[in-house]
């Protein structure tokens, strides 16, 4: 059995149902499709995400991408993105294993091999053509479920090489700028870790700014260079995106939903939810409760 085979049966063993599963390893989620999904936006976590079966292409404004069995996708900051399934079905589910990227690690790491930190102009959304390494220890990570006594000492042995792998490869100067404390990157990466924790209180972009270590002006042109928004725009999914969750698995009214997440004004928050998502609250929750599994898969 092939490495990328290997990684598919691994991955369909552990993963309940359709949709996310999260995994006794914090990092590591597992996701299966049994059909292609709709276009869904969602906020994407730093993270390696590995197709062991099925495709699937995400985008961030113009800019799209398509990945698969024989391509891994890195997202080097957390983004606004919009994905779906394009390739699953019953007979041969869409499966991924998704890493998120511990920035404590890969920084101690960074130190501990060294190398310079050059100026990069890749992206910060990429996909590359598959490692047999990385899809070996990522076969080595999420085999650790079957013997769930070895996880807390062995997974972060097999995170750190995978992080190894990554600033030893193709995008290595991406990941170093991200972890380098001065660069741009890691400045709007704090911006955006200030924006996810208060999401749903008014934004003062003087104090994310201040938080960030850029001024007012350089935030707002990075911030925008980065993810294709302004700091606001990000807000603003965060918050529909949020409110989203809380119709969906919580069970709770549009209104209810709006407030909870920051609006005071029902009808804005609708107008706003349906701009983003392509569908009046009500009529978008009915859809994803006829087909949770390609809906929510990511």
């Amino acid at each position: 059995m092939d490495q990328i085979a290997e990684l598919a049966t691994v991955v369909d063993r552990h993963v309940v149902g359709t949709g996310i599963c999260t995994t006794a390893m914090p990092h590591v989620s597992l996701i299966r499709a049994n059909a292609p999904s709709t276009p869904t936006p969602a906020v994407y976590e730093a993270s390696l995400c590995l197709i062991a079966q099925g495709s699937k292409r995400v985008s961030i404004g113009e800019h799209s991408v398509v990945y698969d069995a024989a391509h891994y996708l890195l997202v080097s900051v957390d983004l606004p993105l919009v994905g779906h399934v394009i390739d699953a079905s019953p007979e041969r589910p869409y499966l991924c294993c998704k890493i998120d990227l511990d920035p404590a690690m890969l920084a101690d790491l960074m130190v501990s091999e060294g190398g310079a930190v050059t100026r990069t102009d890749l992206p910060v959304l990429g996909v590359y053509p598959s490692d047999p390494n990385l899809i070996d220890a990522a076969c080595r990570l999420v085999g650790l479920l079957d013997r769930p006594e070895t996880i807390r000492a062995l997974a972060p042995l097999i995170e750190r090489e995978i992080l190894y792998r990554l600033l030893t490869g193709p995008h290595g100067p991406m990941l170093r700028h991200v972890a380098t404390a001065d660069s741009h990157l890691n400045q709007v990466s704090r911006a955006i870790a200030a924006i996810r924790r208060r999401f749903d209180t008014p934004i003062c972009i003087n104090d994310v700014a201040a938080e960030a270590g850029m001024s007012p002006s350089s935030l707002h042109a990075h911030f925008k260079a980065i993810t294709r928004m302004t700091p606001l725009g990000y807000q603003k999914q965060l918050r529909l995106q949020e409110a989203r969750r809380l119709m969906l698995v919580g069970g709770v009214t549009a209104s209810t939903a709006g407030f909870a997440v920051g609006y005071e004004s029902p009808s804005q928050f609708s107008r706003e939810y349906r701009r983003l998502f392509g569908a009046p609250p009500r009529t978008d929750i009915e859809r994803l409760h006829a087909a949770p599994g390609a809906a929510m898969a990511l």
